[in-house]
């Protein structure tokens, strides 16, 4: 298949997190104490946590603090409580927005993307209104220059659901959840590494936004990304950058 290429949005992304590594760090502790609360502190038997680990390890993490996250969820340290919320919403040109937080103040939490929304051109929404256009998959994302032939070979073979090559060479394979792990790990064990590697919220149909519409919703994106409480954004802009 072909698809509209994320490239740019992706390298922006991951540009952005280098800038805020202290921000990455909070978002990765906050993730792996809810996912170790939820399923447990063993990673063999939960892959949400063993993710939110892999995640952390790559952004530099002192395997320490991971300890100490994990222990803290588990019940060996006392820590925060924080409670998950999905807020959705409308952007620039009725861009469809998720934002999901992690927070232990819900009052605090809410106001503020609220008032994120409101200043810089969005619309917060009710419960639903946005994420029927989404989709909860598994993706992983190959550079410009990977042999598209054999990640179609490989990823299929091991239980992809498709396939899509983008605009500018890159490629991305899609799974459904639960087959996110075995997926990744026969890509890897093939020699094919993905730049990036999630179980996210993937845009059905996506809107095309330029000029100073498409810079207005990267600032409305940026802000929202920048509050304390979000973990994730996602987004059905592709943006001309």
């Amino acid at each position: 298949m072909a698809g509209h290429s994320k490239w740019a949005n992706i390298q922006h992304r991951k540009g952005r997190q280098d800038e805020k590594r202290g921000k990455v760090w909070t978002r990765l502790t906050r993730e792996i104490i809810v996912s170790a609360r939820a399923g447990g502190g063993d990673v063999t038997m939960n892959p949400r946590l063993r993710l939110a680990i892999e995640k952390a390890k790559a952004a530099n993490m002192p395997a320490d603090n991971i300890k100490r996250n994990v222990d803290k969820a588990t019940g060996n340290l006392d820590g925060v409580t924080y409670e998950e919320i999905r807020y959705e919403g409308y952007g620039i040109g009725g861009a469809a927005i998720i934002v999901d937080c992690m927070t232990d103040n819900r009052v605090r939490t809410v106001a503020e993307v609220r008032h994120a929304f409101s200043k810089y051109g969005g619309n917060l929404g009710t419960e639903g209104s946005v994420a029927f256009q989404f989709k909860h998959v598994g993706q992983m994302i190959f550079a410009p220059g990977t042999s598209e032939d054999k990640v179609m070979e490989v990823g299929l073979e091991a239980g992809a659901e498709d396939v899509v090559s983008g605009d500018d060479g890159s490629i991305e394979v899609l799974t459904a959840p639960g087959d996110f792990e075995a997926v990744r790990a026969a890509l890897e064990a093939a020699g094919l590494k993905p730049e990036v590697a999630e179980v996210t919220m993937r845009a059905e149909n996506t809107i095309d936004l330029a000029g100073d519409d498409a810079t207005r919703m990267q600032k409305l994106l940026d802000v929202i990304e920048d509050l304390d409480d979000v973990q994730e954004v996602f987004h059905n802009a592709n943006l001309d950058q």
